[in-house]
């Protein structure tokens, strides 16, 4: 893959940013942008431009939430695990979620269709248990639904409502 990478991409970004100060977050959000993540030789190789260590690119890289050092799906999946979706039985939905993908949380489906993430609420405790597509909320969850909901996903559409 390292032969492969897009090193031009990279200098391109570089020259845009190159003689300006505290330019290392745009600079990654620029990569991030071109490449769907932050690859690992992307990074070694701004890192050689920058004359800085590795590690400071990586320091900023995982210190923001912001930031992907995998490839993410072309859609995101993110369960709720407030308080509410907690006691309303989120924990099933988890366990459809991660049976129908065959993926844990945190991670990626082989065919690069969705990422699977947990977060903290979504604010939407009234419909709990809850779990978002994209941009997508769906509410009042049971574990049975999941397999249909991803199902509108996987045509390469997505949920137009």
């Amino acid at each position: 893959m390292e032969n492969d990478f897009n090193y031009a991409a990279v200098d391109k970004i570089y020259e845009t940013w190159k003689t300006q100060k505290g330019v290392l977050i745009p600079m990654l959000q620029e990569i991030q942008h071109e490449f769907g993540y932050l690859p690992r030789v992307g990074l070694e190789y701004l890192a050689r431009k920058l004359r800085t260590p590795v590690s400071r690119i990586y320091g900023v890289a995982t210190f923001y939430s912001q930031f992907h050092l995998m490839p993410r799906g072309e859609h995101i999946i993110r369960v709720c695990q407030g308080t509410a979706c907690h006691v309303r039985g989120v924990a099933k939905i988890a366990t459809a979620l991660e049976e129908e993908l065959k993926v844990e949380v945190g991670t990626t489906t082989e065919d690069l269709l969705f990422t699977y993430e947990s977060v903290a609420c979504v604010g939407c405790c009234g419909l709990a248990p809850v779990m978002m597509i994209d941009d997508v909320t769906y509410g009042r969850l049971t574990s049975d639904r999941v397999p249909d909901i991803l199902k509108e996903y996987e045509g390469g559409d997505g949920n137009d409502s």
